[in-house]
């Protein structure tokens, strides 16, 4: 059953239907001049046969998908239709040597984009940011129009769709269709920077700065700036070989990246010509190392900056009832990471989403890890609801994993697209290729690809279920059967991706009439008493090999009334402060006894 119009958060009354997130939408690699087109476009939804529309009969607010209410659409798509936008805007003043470029945060799922008729590209992938070079398509004269048709088959199609259904119920929600990120304008110099990201070596006191470059000339350098807190800590310039180039540099007294310490050094990056800047961007980065090893018991433990540390988090949905997959604001987009720190946790699993980039950067400003997952190809939800019912549990289940050629391109394609965006973050410590069965398959060929791809961060292998033997991580989903601590791996350590999930539906903050949860409680001290049991139960495991344990989950989320705060995020379930004391002790007792 799919939410009602009527269930919003506090920051919808905050929303600007004009100006809508107005914030600078890529903090990691950030110029001084763009152009936010957030706001009312023109809409209309069409058969998918059917030509650009003669008339747009409808405005939608963008960028929220069709299917929300901040919208002001809120209408269901259907896989045989076809929506479209329109809008004008007026281009920025262009240097000689500049272009403009058009940037998507994420539209969901094929994306055909027209500027004054002419065709700029179609873009396939409803997680990744995209972005089109629009110079030679501009018209004389001040007034541009843009146009974007988009499709979107969700669960009826071969794509990555995470939890998104034409059909809500249990543990999938309403579907998303189109733009549903930031779309903005960007003059960029012919020779810029077109991506940064950083590595440190904490016992060598160095940060190894990857920079890809466009329209290097030879002679060109890269200048690499430091600063802490505003003070200048190193600096080095360099020849730039070609596309690529990294550059070593010495930090005394290297500040290392922590959810106790959320230390940001900034970056400020120039490629010089005959001494003269011609492109400048500034960034960031976090000093930190993620890996896995003995600790001094012998058990294998996830360690963070060479320590061993409990990672206790939150399995986080990332869905809106009033925008679905967009935050109504960027404070609500802050507010669920705040609300987790608040609570004690200092882990976050992202679930079967890609947010923003702008909540990853929040996420490292205010300390929280991130084990990231790669957004699902779709699975049999009737059939697993069907054997749940039976009794049988899921690691049993029989399973049509449903893959073809097509959704395996598809699937590698989109994967790589969001290794390749969120590689800047440091607070993402761990990459989650499937959860549970859902479209899972060749596991260990993939699994060791995002690793090869990226080796400064885990690879969970896999969360839930289908476990092959690799991956860096034993991860298990405990339902109800949490004390049962599987066997201790010889060199993996053993986490629970998933546990609890209680339910505790608060009258007046509900989506809908009916939900459901994987236990339940009828009163709030109730559902204290058993949650404080449970965590407890979590507490005695630690010493006896657990390394992490993920609770189900942040929010309640449509039928789901498993939270600790309710959909809405106006009620914490329980006291977050009671919460915190509870969830230090639990991370606190592995520190105690390594």
């Amino acid at each position: 059953m799919a939410p009602e119009a009527g269930l919003k958060t506090a920051w919808a009354k905050h929303l600007d239907p004009e100006q809508p997130l107005p914030e600078y939408p890529r903090p990691q690699l950030r110029r001084a001049r763009w152009q936010n087109l957030n706001g009312r476009w023109e809409f209309a939804i069409r058969d998918g046969a059917a030509p650009r529309p003669a008339d747009f009969e409808a405005s939608i607010v963008v960028p929220f998908a069709v299917e929300s209410a901040l919208s002001g659409i809120m209408r269901a798509v259907q896989p045989e239709q076809r929506i479209w936008y329109r809008r004008e805007f007026r281009a920025p003043e262009l240097a000689d040597d500049e272009q403009l470029r058009l940037h998507f945060g994420a539209v969901d799922w094929e994306a055909e984009v027209w500027l004054n008729g002419r065709p700029l590209g179609t873009h396939r992938g409803g997680y990744d940011p995209f972005h089109f070079d629009i110079g030679d398509a501009l018209a004389p004269g001040e007034l541009q129009e843009l146009v974007v048709a988009v499709r979107d088959p969700t669960n009826r199609g071969p794509q990555p769709i995470g939890k998104q259904t034409l059909e809500p119920g249990g543990i999938c929600y309403t579907a998303v269709t189109g733009i549903w990120q930031t779309v903005w304008l960007e003059p960029v110099p012919r020779t810029r920077v077109e991506s940064l990201r950083a590595e440190t070596r904490l016992a060598q006191a160095e940060v190894s700065i990857r920079a890809r470059l466009s329209g290097a000339r030879p002679g060109d350098q890269l200048r690499i700036r430091v600063r802490a807190d505003g003070d200048p800590v190193a600096e080095r310039t360099a020849a730039v070989p070609g596309e690529h180039l990294r550059l070593e540099l010495a930090i005394p007294s290297l500040r290392p990246w922590s959810p106790d310490d959320p230390f940001l050094y900034d970056l400020e990056v120039e490629i010089l010509r005959d001494q003269v800047p011609v492109d400048r961007v500034e960034s960031y980065f976090g000093a930190r190392e993620i890996s896995t090893g003995r600790d001094r018991d012998g058990i294998w433990r996830l360690f963070l900056n060479g320590e061993p540390l409990f990672q206790l988090g939150l399995l986080d949905q990332g869905w809106w009832p009033d925008g679905l997959y967009t935050a109504p604001t960027d404070a609500a987009l802050a507010f669920d990471i705040e609300a987790t720190r608040r609570m004690g946790f200092n882990l976050i699993r992202k679930h079967v989403k890609v947010e923003p980039a702008r909540w990853y950067w929040h996420a490292d400003r205010i300390g929280v890890l991130v084990w990231q997952d790669m957004p699902s190809i779709a699975f049999e939800l009737k059939r697993f609801v069907e054997q749940l019912q039976q009794g049988r549990q899921p690691e049993e289940m029989e399973f049509s994993l449903r893959v073809t050629p097509e959704s395996d391109a598809l699937y590698r394609h989109e994967l790589d697209a969001m290794l390749d965006a969120l590689a800047p973050f440091p607070s993402i410590v761990a990459w989650v290729p499937f959860n549970e069965a859902w479209g899972q398959f060749e596991t260990d060929a993939i699994l060791a690809h995002v690793a090869a791809r990226d080796p400064e961060r885990l690879v969970d292998g896999p969360s839930g279920w289908k476990d092959t033997g690799t991956g860096a991580i034993r991860d298990c989903h405990m339902y109800r059967r949490e004390e049962r601590l599987p066997a201790l791996e010889p060199d993996r350590p053993l986490v629970y991706g998933e546990f609890g999930g209680l339910k505790l539906g608060v009258e007046g903050h509900l989506a809908v009439a009916e939900g459901w949860g994987y236990g339940s409680a009828k009163s709030p001290e109730a559902f204290e008493a058993r949650y404080t049991e449970l965590l407890e139960r979590i507490e005695t495991l630690v010493t006896r090999g657990l390394s992490g344990a993920i609770y189900t989950q942040t929010t309640d989320v449509e039928s789901e009334l498993n939270g600790l705060l309710t959909y809405d995020r106006a009620v914490f379930k329980i006291d977050p402060d009671r919460l915190a004391t509870l969830h230090r002790g639990i991370i606190e007792k592995l520190g105690a006894g390594s």
